[in-house]
């Protein structure tokens, strides 16, 4: 992953600093005990945080040695909706790709909304139901660092299979795949510039029958072992112990919430 990982942030070649269209650029997520989940992650990976655009409600950007890498949110009182951590992919214009992704099947859930200075945002969902956000920059450019111990590290969606799915990203956002050519493996690798940038892998029946198709977020970490350890006594739990991955050591895990999770190191990612 190490190569899709120095693009997992990566930036159009004109000079605005915006992240090229179809690049995950940030990921949030929305909890019910804000102050409780701040500090979970801040104990776990290290992050302070300062306010951001509270257009749906009370929310902060974390810092990693100041800077911003993510966002967490509140969620409205009496809102049951399920506590996940969300990719979101740069656009160039929020209200056109919104619109492109209802033409090809998918749901627009929020907006397109404007956040204030940051920038304009929607929330989506492929034809699979597995939910996105989109990110038109303006103030706001997404993730200042990746592949560091703390910072966001890659995303993936994970289905129950690829081809049923991966039409519509790449008719919403350009993308071209590469695929692994495997009998008993169903991956691929999404490319913008030809530059990878995210996967979407086909687990067939293994996919959670609690969670159905969702995008799920890599985080860097020094040491798996040691991190998810940490998970467990900050109150959280381990999903799937550290193991070797296709990515590098990687554990899944779960916020105190139920926010699911990937910690990985990277191969070569560390120097």
């Amino acid at each position: 992953m190490t190569e899709a990982q120095a693009s997992a942030g990566r930036r159009d070649g004109a000079g605005t600093g915006r992240s090229a269209p179809g690049t995950p650029c940030w990921v949030s997520l929305m909890a019910h005990g804000l102050a409780a989940t701040q500090e979970f992650y801040g104990a776990l990976f290290g992050w302070e945080f300062r306010p951001g655009p509270e257009q749906l409600g009370p929310y902060a950007r974390a810092l990693l040695d100041g800077r911003e890498v993510a966002g967490i949110g509140q969620l409205p009182p009496g809102r049951q909706l399920p506590i996940a951590w969300t990719p979101y992919l740069a656009t160039d214009d929020a209200d056109a790709t919104a619109e492109a992704v209802r033409h090809c099947g998918g749901t627009v859930g929020v907006g397109p909304i404007t956040a204030g200075r940051a920038g304009r945002m929607a929330i989506a969902s492929d034809p699979t139901g597995a939910v996105f956000g989109l990110w038109q920059a303006a103030r706001h450019l997404g993730s200042a660092v990746t592949r560091v111990p703390g910072a966001p590290a890659w995303n993936e969606l994970v289905t129950r299979e690829t081809a049923s799915v991966v039409t519509f990203y790449e008719t919403v956002f350009g993308y071209t795949d590469e695929a692994v050519v495997s009998a008993d493996y169903d991956h691929l690798t999404l490319h913008v510039e030809g530059h990878p940038v995210a996967s979407v892998h086909g687990v067939g029946d293994a996919l959670p029958r609690d969670r159905g198709p969702h995008w799920m977020t890599y985080f860097e970490a020094a040491d798996v072992d040691d991190a998810a350890a940490r998970v467990v006594e900050l109150g959280g739990q381990v999903v799937q112990p550290p193991r070797e991955g296709p990515h590098g050591r990687e554990a899944t895990v779960a916020d105190p919430e139920g926010a699911v999770f990937t910690l990985v190191r990277s191969t070569g990612a560390h120097g």
